[in-house]
């Protein structure tokens, strides 16, 4: 939910921590700060607000000399974003300080004990808690910083990432991870810490993920340590080698990160099929699925487990595979399965779908999971995250970093890969023809260029975002594969530009939705020739009979909705259980064209952060 930047070596530390906090403000931006060593005076400016606004405030507040410092953009957990709940945090002796990712649960409990020992706090947040009491820890045990921080986490309760400074040992810096990631990037004499790689692709190739449970001193001159929290015992670094470059995570001349990333579909589901889907032979390969085939085979039930636009991509994967693998699927908001006993058998295969891989409410339910013996399997965008170590076996999408805070191409890369095997599942169950089998492949095939068809249909969308950019409520339809994309479309809709709207299968509007409709509600309607069209038709005619605007998402040559619609976009033509891949691409970019007419920030909406590592 925030982003942690760190730099100790023989550079200047604060123009790689600005660049990295700007890199990583996709994960918190209602306030940041910075803290810089000078070998002499320990520096701290944090503020309210972006990126942007720290370094004009610190530029002006202090020197950004130093070879070491720590950085922080944060979202908002324990108090109110202002300057003072802002990372990084003092001790009250002022020799540490601390950034933080992630909540300490029983810190109030700490707060308290550590108030009866004349401790005081300036903040509302929970990190200033656990900088004083690993200050307290140091000072009751007389040990060295990395022992203090140490013991003081083996007495919290929560998830953290944390990085931990302390000017009398000015040649390290602690840092741990529980429940949320942290990346080490290795260099000559020098290291990096981030949430992830992409504040320090330019600097080093090699990297360490520490494992949940683990911390690490990292010492200039010296080689990293690293160390299970719980029992003290020493972990062999694991390097590796980064797959992202610093193209990936730039704009490329695109105004937006979301317009990149909705134009980058096309390529990145090519991506995502290349290698795994080799339509001259008519076969599937996916190492994830071939190892366990067995056990997919012999599954009575999956259970698909997800959050956000990835829940939404697994209820397209439960119409895909119970029509192509005919096997029963259920899929579960992971932050409700996580909590209501649910029947588990060890017959049951979990899918878990999360674009980050970190995901917290989707980690516990992997964890409760694999407890009751379900087979687990992980659907993830980044390589080596948290879900991909955590998982039986799994599949990424190899989408590339997605950065705009709504999601777009991780939703279609999640389909085609969960497309992909129950595709293959499908074959070799026999539940659906050799002739089948191959028409799909050639269509999944045919999606990338048909997905850059629908994107010529921009300009389009920007004059019916135009029209109905003022309106206060927008109803969003869609039956069989596209109920799940009116939710996604609503979801989009909602999460940039601020208006409510709501996703319904359009045979329930009548069942109550309908008592809303009049001239000043719009309502998109997907109604592709390909599933229930007549049906659809008739839901278009009670929408029109009340006078309802109605925009709607039609299959190139459509007329009959044309003649009862306000404003229809096309897209092309192809079976049934890929229109989603199509249908969502329209209705991304009218999120986009609406919030941006809007002024609102599009890669950066309020109160959402792109990687909930917390509950």
């Amino acid at each position: 939910m925030c982003g942690i930047v760190g730099y100790i070596g023989h550079r200047k530390a604060y123009p790689i921590i600005l660049k990295g906090l700007q890199r990583l403000e996709y994960r918190g931006y209602d306030s940041a700060g910075i803290a810089l060593y000078d070998g002499e005076q320990l520096k701290l400016s944090k503020t309210k607000g972006k990126v942007a606004d720290l370094k004009e405030k610190l530029e002006d507040e202090i020197s950004t000399d130093g070879s070491v410092g720590i950085g922080h953009t944060r979202w908002a957990t324990h108090g109110v974003p202002n300057d003072v709940n802002s990372h990084p945090h003092y001790s009250n002796s002022g020799d540490l300080v601390i950034i933080h990712n992630g909540i300490i649960e029983n810190y109030d409990t700490i707060k308290k004990e550590l108030i009866k020992r004349g401790y005081q706090f300036h903040s509302d947040t929970d990190t200033e808690v656990l900088v004083n009491l690993i200050e307290d820890v140091q000072l009751k045990e007389g040990v060295k910083l990395g022992k203090a921080v140490q013991i003081a986490l083996n007495q919290t309760v929560g998830a953290y990432a944390i990085a931990v400074f302390d000017k009398k040992k000015p040649d390290e810096i602690v840092v741990a991870r529980l429940g949320s990631p942290l990346a080490i990037g290795v260099g000559e004499d020098e290291f990096f810490i981030a949430s992830d790689a992409s504040p320090f692709i330019e600097y080093t190739s090699s990297a360490i993920y520490l494992e949940d449970g683990e911390m690490a001193v990292v010492r200039r001159g010296k080689g990293i340590k690293i160390r299970k929290i719980a029992n003290d015992s020493l972990v062999d670094p694991y390097i590796q080698k980064l797959q992202i470059n610093l193209e990936q995570i730039e704009k490329n001349g695109y105004d937006h990160f979301m317009l990149k990333e909705i134009y980058e579909q096309p390529s990145a589901i090519v991506d995502t099929y290349r290698g795994r889907m080799l339509v001259d032979q008519g076969l599937i390969r996916m190492a994830g699925v071939d190892d366990n085939l067995t056990k997919f085979l012999n599954a009575k039930r999956i259970i698909i487990v997800a959050c956000g636009t990835s829940w939404h991509a697994g209820l397209v994967a439960e119409y895909i595979f119970e029509d192509f693998a005919r096997i029963p699927v259920e899929v579960e908001y992971a932050s409700e399965f996580r909590y209501r006993n649910p029947v588990i058998n060890q017959d049951d295969i979990v899918i878990a779908i999360s674009q980050s891989g970190e995901t917290a409410d989707t980690m516990a339910a992997i964890k409760l999971a694999k407890e009751k013996g379900a087979f687990v399997f992980g659907v993830c965008n980044v390589v080596g995250s948290s879900i991909s170590r955590e998982t039986h076996a799994g599949a990424y999408t190899h989408a590339g970093p997605e950065i705009g805070v709504a999601s777009t191409k991780a939703f279609t890369t999640q389909i085609t890969v969960l497309s992909l095997i129950a595709l293959k599942l499908a074959k070799e169950k026999g539940s659906i023809s050799n002739s089948d089998f191959h028409l799909y492949l050639r269509e999944l095939d045919l999606i990338p260029s048909k997905i850059e068809e629908a994107l010529k249909s921009n300009e389009h969308i920007t004059g019916v975002a135009s029209e109905y950019k003022d309106a206060s409520n927008f109803l969003y339809l869609g039956r069989g594969f596209n109920f799940p994309v009116a939710l996604e479309g609503a979801l989009k809709l909602k999460e940039i530009s601020y208006i409510h709207a709501e996703g319904y299968p359009a045979a329930e509007m009548k069942h109550g939705p309908i008592a809303l409709i009049d001239e000043m509600m719009p309502v998109v309607v997907i109604a592709t020739r390909k599933g229930h069209y007549e049906k659809v038709i008739s839901n278009i005619q009670e929408i029109k009979s009340r006078n309802g605007k109605i925009i709607g998402i039609v299959t190139e040559g459509d007329q009959e909705v044309r003649e009862l619609a306000d404003y229809v976009i096309e897209v092309p033509e192809t079976v049934e259980a890929f229109t989603p891949l199509l249908t969502t691409i329209p209705l991304q970019l009218l999120s986009y064209h609406i919030a941006l007419m809007l002024g609102k920030n599009v890669d950066q909406p309020r109160n959402l952060a792109k990687s909930v590592t917390v509950e």
